[in-house]
């Protein structure tokens, strides 16, 4: 283990460029890598926050992910995720090589979407709206405009500062961007003292971390300002980037053929969506078991009876395969990140790197 190499975040950038990390993924699920036989990942409470284990195999090779979620560290000027990637020897179980966990997330994350983007949304979207202005907001921005021809990019976040600096690098790409900034719910915590937003109890309001982009203040009323409403109903594409644990905005300002892709929150009780854009949207999931286990976004509108299972139009393997039939309302897809695609995406970086 002393000699493994170790690819940090700018190799893997070289190595895996976004739109390559596009083609890997789509590549694999296309040579009949199925999501659903994704083990599920273990969730650890800690006193910090979480540790989570994400293991996958294919006949080439093994992975594993092991990440950290402390909530407090930001405000340690520490990033709040963590975590080291191991790749190993499909056959002897032989490690071959470690990588930056977060770089690698930071890569398949966006590039997930974005394929899922490329067989949802309408072939002319250019107008996007992201809420968050962190490393997966930036992502999202890079991945989509590989997959769609984007012009114009307003940013939602919490902090303006933040979300001004995320303009500006829009801006400096060449795009038209701006920046909206709404307050949080209330900033110094977490949760309320009755816990995070769980599917069999009425909604009640919860906290974002420091990092989490706006949130409304439930399915119904909005703390959106104009531009912000403007924005959502011409939007193309909506990116939600955040910790949020509320829906971000209310969902009947989303147009018909407009695609949203969520992927800020792994837990049942969490979500970024209202059950309202739920119900109208052809709903895809990278797997359906994943989903019904950690997807706030669809398990709180079908534990109040919005949707039910059936609602889900498919996974990514049968998007890409053309087995989902869209609707005429909104498209989402809601990722909660899964160890296949971490795995595909270090085993191209590997073999580049060979």
């Amino acid at each position: 283990m002393s000699g493994l190499p170790y690819l940090d975040a700018a190799t893997l950038e070289r190595l895996v460029p976004m739109g390559r990390a596009v083609t890997v993924l789509e590549e694999a699920l296309r040579a009949g890598l199925d999501p659903e036989a994704t083990p599920q990942r273990p969730v650890v409470d800690v006193p910090a926050g979480q540790l989570l284990l994400m293991p996958a195999a294919t006949r080439r090779y093994a992975g594993v992910k092991a990440v950290s979620i402390a909530p407090a560290n930001p405000e340690r000027g520490l990033p709040r995720i963590q975590g080291t990637y191991l790749l190993f020897d499909g056959d002897t179980l032989t490690p071959l090589a470690a990588m930056d966990g977060i770089a690698l997330t930071s890569l398949r994350t966006p590039a997930v979407s974005a394929l899922a983007v490329r067989h949802l949304a309408e072939p002319g979207a250019r107008r996007l709206v992201v809420f968050g202005s962190g490393p997966q907001a930036y992502g999202h921005v890079l991945a989509l405009r590989e997959v769609r021809p984007v012009e114009d990019v307003t940013v939602v976040g919490r902090d303006a500062g933040r979300a001004e600096a995320l303009a500006a690098r829009c801006r400096a790409l060449g795009l038209t961007a701006r920046a909206c900034t709404n307050p949080a719910t209330d900033p110094t915590s977490h949760t309320t003292p009755d816990g995070p937003e769980r599917p069999e109890r009425p909604e009640r309001p919860a906290s974002p971390s420091p990092t989490t982009s706006t949130q409304t203040t439930g399915d119904g009323g909005s703390g959106l300002d104009g531009q912000v409403t403007r924005a959502l109903a011409q939007a193309d594409l909506v990116a939600c980037c955040t910790t949020a644990r509320r829906p971000l905005f209310p969902g009947k300002l989303t147009r018909d053929g407009a695609t949203v892709v969520a992927v800020g929150s792994h837990e049942p009780g969490a979500r970024e969506l209202d059950g309202d854009l739920v119900a109208r949207a052809t709903v895809v999931v990278e797997a359906r078991a994943a989903a019904l286990e950690e997807a706030g976004d669809v398990i709180i509108p079908m534990s109040r009876g919005t949707i039910s299972s059936r609602h889900l139009a498919g996974n990514l393997a049968d998007l890409i395969t053309g087995q989902v039939i869209i609707g005429p309302g909104p498209r989402v897809f809601k990722s909660t990140g899964m160890a296949w695609e971490d795995l595909v995406v270090a085993a191209a970086a590997y073999e580049a790197w060979t």
